[in-house]
């Protein structure tokens, strides 16, 4: 699923804003069961790849959004409107489409150019799944999930999973 700001605009002005929307996230999976699989934080839009068993996915994102958007407002004295409009979802369509997706959330912040390798940017689940997180990787993010399509071993998992994101065409490899 994916909210962008509303005419584009940052929906996070710096690092503070990125961690709470991180920990609202946290919150939110414990009390629903919601299992997290990938995420990327942009400037103006998030990416989030989510379980949710109980199929309360909107009441959920109404909260994370609205409450979020409170807060941000808040924080940085506006008003208004923070997102565009309703988040966009759509269905995984098996583990084909969830490694993809996992591959597009490590490139998207190279590709609009905030940084130069998916290693770098400290705002996704890749460095998490890879195993370069130094810091606590967040706890609604279950990184199993996706190592386990490419080995039950951990170590040979996250270096196919490295090889799997880097194995891209065109000029973005690493």
């Amino acid at each position: 699923m994916t909210n962008r700001g509303n005419r584009r605009q940052p929906i996070f002005l710096d690092s503070h804003d990125r961690a709470h929307l991180l920990r609202m996230l946290e919150a939110l999976a414990r009390a629903r069961g919601w299992i997290g699989l990938g995420y990327c934080l942009m400037p103006n839009h998030y990416h989030l790849v989510l379980q949710t068993p109980s199929g309360d996915l909107s009441s959920g994102m109404q909260w994370l959004n609205g409450r979020y958007a409170q807060d941000f407002n808040h924080r940085h004295g506006f008003d208004g409107h923070l997102f565009q409009g309703r988040f966009y979802s759509g269905v995984v369509e098996g583990d084909g489409h969830l490694l993809e997706l996992s591959r597009y959330l490590a490139w998207n912040p190279v590709e609009v150019g905030l940084c130069r390798t998916p290693q770098q940017w400290l705002w996704g689940s890749y460095r998490a799944v890879a195993g370069l997180a130094k810091s606590p990787v967040p706890r609604f993010l279950e990184v199993r999930r996706v190592l386990e399509l490419f080995s039950p071993r951990r170590e040979s998992a996250v270096d196919r999973f490295r090889a799997f994101v880097n194995d891209v065409p065109g000029d973005r490899q690493t």
